[in-house]
C-alpha cells in the first residue's frame, strides 16, 4: 500500500496564505509538515490548497470575518467537510487529495455532487497536502474544540429558532430576539448548533448584542452534515454549557436548514434537545410552511411559542398564519421590543400550569 508523503512546510509560507473562518481556532502557525500523496482526508482536517479557477465563491471569509478576494494561484487553508445547501451545493469529503472545490466561502473543501441550477460552478482547488504538527498526523478542528464542562447552577432560559428551510429567516429572527432580550436588560448568549462553517450568522448575533456567541466550529466541526446524533447532542450540550458558564441570563440557539433535513430532524427529535430548550420560535416563508412545520414540532412534543421569519413581511401572510395555527406571529419589531421577555415569561408560565394540571 502506498504511504503518504511528508515534507516540511515553512512558517513564512503559512504566514502568507489566506486562512478561512473555519480554521480560526486551529494553531496554523504550529504546522510544520505537509502530508500528501496517498492519504484519505477526514472531515475537519486542515488542507493547504491552491486556487485553480474562480466560480461561485470568488472570495474567502478570513478568520477575522473579512471577505478577501481570491486569485488563481492563491494558497488557502480550508477544512474538509460535507456540505448540504439546497440553494447552493451538495458536497462530500473526497477519498483522496484529488482536485475538488471550495463549496463555502467560510472555508469548506469538498467534491461537489449537485448544485442549484441558478449557481455558478464551484471554485476549483487543488489540495497541496494536509497540514500536520507532527509528520504522521493531520491537524483537525477537533484538536482545538471546547472541552465538555458541567456548569454550576440552573441552566438559563433557552429559546431555539428553527425553520422550514434555508433562507426562511432563522438568523434574522434569532438576531432580533437577542436584541429584544438585551433591550429587556438580560445578558444573552447565542449559538448556532448546526450548519456549514461561516461567520456571517455569528457576526450578526454579536452585533445584536449577545455577550458571547459560539457555533459548531467551536465544538470541533467544520460542518454538521453526516454528523451522528450523539455528536450533534454533544455540540448542543457543550456550547450551552460554555454559555451558561459565561454567566448569561438567556440563550438563543439557531438550528440550520429545515425540519426535513436529516441532521436537523434527528436533533429536534432528540430527548437531549427537548430537555435543553424552553421554547421554540419557528421561521417560515409562507403560511403553508408555517402550519406544516408547527404541526411537525407539536407532533414531536416540542414547545412552539410563536412563528416568525420571511412570511412576516406580508400582512396577508401573517393573517393566514394566525388564523390557521392560533399562535402569535411576530415580526422583527415585536421580537426586538423589550416586552418580548414578558411574552416569553407568560408562555412559560402557561406551559408550566398546563403540565401541572394536565
Amino acid at each position: 500500500m502506498p504511504r503518504p508523503s511528508v515534507s516540511p512546510v515553512e512558517t513564512q509560507r503559512l504566514a502568507k496564505v489566506k486562512s478561512a473562518y473555519t480554521t480560526r481556532h486551529a494553531p496554523i502557525s504550529e504546522a510544520g509538515y505537509l502530508i500528501g500523496g496517498s492519504v484519505k482526508p477526514a472531515p475537519g482536517d486542515l488542507v493547504l490548497a491552491r486556487v485553480d479557477r474562480l466560480g461561485q465563491h470568488p472570495r474567502i471569509e478570513l478568520v477575522n470575518g473579512r471577505r478577501a478576494p481570491l486569485f488563481p494561484g492563491d494558497e488557502i487553508v480550508l477544512c474538509y467537510g460535507h456540505r448540504y445547501a439546497p440553494d447552493q451545493f451538495e458536497g462530500v469529503v473526497p477519498d483522496s487529495l484529488e482536485p475538488c472545490h471550495m463549496v463555502a466561502a467560510g472555508g469548506i473543501a469538498a467534491r461537489v455532487i449537485s448544485k442549484h441550477s441558478s449557481k455558478k460552478d464551484a471554485t476549483r482547488i487543488t489540495p497541496l497536502g494536509l497540514l500536520g504538527n507532527t509528520p504522521n498526523r493531520p491537524m483537525n478542528l477537533a484538536d482545538s474544540a471546547l472541552k465538555p464542562i458541567i456548569p454550576n447552577g440552573n441552566p438559563p432560559m433557552t429559546i431555539a429558532v428553527v425553520g422550514t428551510s434555508m433562507n426562511a429567516g432563522k438568523t434574522m429572527t434569532a438576531a432580533y430576539l437577542i436584541k429584544g432580550l438585551v433591550n429587556s436588560g438580560l445578558k444573552v448568549g447565542a449559538a448556532k448548533v448546526t450548519g456549514t462553517g461561516s461567520g456571517g450568522d455569528i457576526w450578526l448575533m454579536t452585533d445584536a448584542g449577545a455577550e458571547r456567541v459560539l457555533d459548531f466550529t467551536d465544538a470541533g466541526f467544520a460542518s454538521t452534515r453526516h454528523v451522528s446524533l450523539r455528536e450533534l447532542e454533544g455540540i448542543v450540550t457543550t456550547l450551552t454549557a460554555h454559555l451558561q458558564h459565561a454567566g448569561v441570563d438567556a440563550i438563543v440557539l439557531e438550528v440550520a436548514d429545515g425540519l426535513f433535513q436529516d441532521e436537523t430532524s434527528a436533533l429536534l427529535s432528540s430527548a437531549v434537545f427537548g430537555q435543553t430548550i424552553n421554547g421554540i420560535i419557528f421561521a417560515a416563508t409562507d403560511a403553508m410552511g408555517a402550519v406544516t412545520g408547527v404541526n411537525w414540532l407539536f407532533d414531536h412534543g416540542l414547545p412552539v411559542m410563536a412563528v416568525s421569519g420571511v412570511l412576516t413581511a406580508a400582512p396577508l401572510m401573517i393573517r393566514e398564519t394566525r388564523s390557521a395555527i392560533g399562535l402569535p406571529v411576530m415580526g422583527l419589531d415585536q421580537l426586538s421590543d423589550p416586552g418580548i421577555m414578558n411574552t416569553i415569561v407568560k408562555y412559560l408560565d402557561c406551559r408550566l400550569h398546563s403540565r401541572q394540571t394536565g
